[in-house]
């Protein structure tokens, strides 16, 4: 399983639960920066939404007009303000 690393020191993040709703948030314990995490499109690089059901989780692109796996999205970590 990849981690997920802090673009400010490389420290490991972790999911914070305590986030807005409808946003994935982390949390770099070492320096203690809060991330929100976005999603895009590995063959575009246009955002890309998450899909969750019956447990599997995929994402649309609305720029490509597709369904994506998981594999093919490329993951940015932004400042959460």
């Amino acid at each position: 399983m990849k981690q997920d690393l802090c673009p400010s020191c490389q420290g490991e993040l972790t999911f914070d639960a305590s986030g807005n709703k409808g946003s994935e948030q982390y949390q770099c314990h070492a320096c203690q920066r809060i991330y929100t995490r976005v999603s895009k499109c590995q063959d575009c690089q246009q955002t890309a939404d998450k899909i969750q059901a019956c447990g599997s989780v995929s994402y649309f692109c609305s720029h490509c007009n597709e369904l994506k796996s998981k594999s093919r999205i490329l993951f940015e970590y932004h400042d959460a303000l």
